[in-house]
């Protein structure tokens, strides 16, 4: 009897979260075509289905919720929102994790001079894995308009047994070069200079690759802190 107990548990809890995964998929948000028209409404990142172009990683789009959504392709927009993470298109770098597309997307991490990104992904499958939940942080222009960034946070969308992250930096996309062990110091400095206990702790050798979620998290609290003041 408690082991039947246990196993409609398991199920229950199984469902909700199969549920709160599919509920995730379509996020509030909004995308920036190439000639910078901007497009409210639903934006979901599905990898699955045919895509639009082969070669691209591509993001699925409606206006409202009774709209019937539309397949649009890397090489037909430059940015997008999806709840209050934001991402930009991006050509394969030379090094570092990728996927098999050589258009894809990487999200927008830290909005400074160089940028952070970061790609997460399934190498041989290709196509980012969106961290689905609460961001943090600001928005920054895109020409003629502008839109949020943060370091997403819940369920992230499962992608299969080859996923990997990997971090970049760069003035854009275009120029982005990957971040390692051996730059990680001086990069994360420049990057996060605007708050110097932050690069104190960096030379103290407090953060590394392995918990860069936690330095990033403490940068954007820090931001938050002095913005309260």
């Amino acid at each position: 009897m408690f082991k039947r107990k246990l196993i409609c548990l398991s199920i229950i809890c199984l469902l909700f979260v199969v549920g709160k995964l599919q509920a995730q998929t379509w996020q509030p948000g909004s995308y920036y075509d190439v000639k910078n028209n901007k497009f409210n409404g639903l934006v979901s990142m599905k990898m699955s289905g045919a895509h639009p172009v082969p070669d691209e990683a591509f993001i699925e789009y409606k206006p409202n919720d009774k709209a019937s959504p539309v397949k649009i392709s890397a090489s037909e927009l430059s940015s997008f929102v999806m709840g209050r993470d934001s991402f930009i298109v991006a050509v394969a770098p030379r090094t570092g994790p990728w996927s098999k597309y050589e258009l894809d997307f990487v999200k927008v991490v830290v909005d400074a001079d160089p940028k952070l990104y970061m790609f997460k992904g399934k190498v041989s499958g290709g196509g980012v894995q969106p961290d689905v939940g609460i961001g943090v942080g600001g928005g920054f222009g895109t020409g003629g308009g502008g839109f949020g960034m943060g370091l997403g946070g819940g369920i992230s969308i499962p992608l299969g047994r080859s996923t990997v992250t990997g971090y970049y930096y760069g003035a854009n996309t275009a120029v982005m070069k990957q971040l390692t062990p051996v730059n990680f110091i001086d990069v994360m400095s420049e990057i996060l200079g605007d708050e110097p206990e932050i690069v104190d702790q960096l030379h103290q050798n407090k953060y590394n690759l392995r918990n860069i979620d936690k330095l990033i998290n403490n940068y954007y609290k820090a931001q938050a802190a002095h913005g309260a003041q």
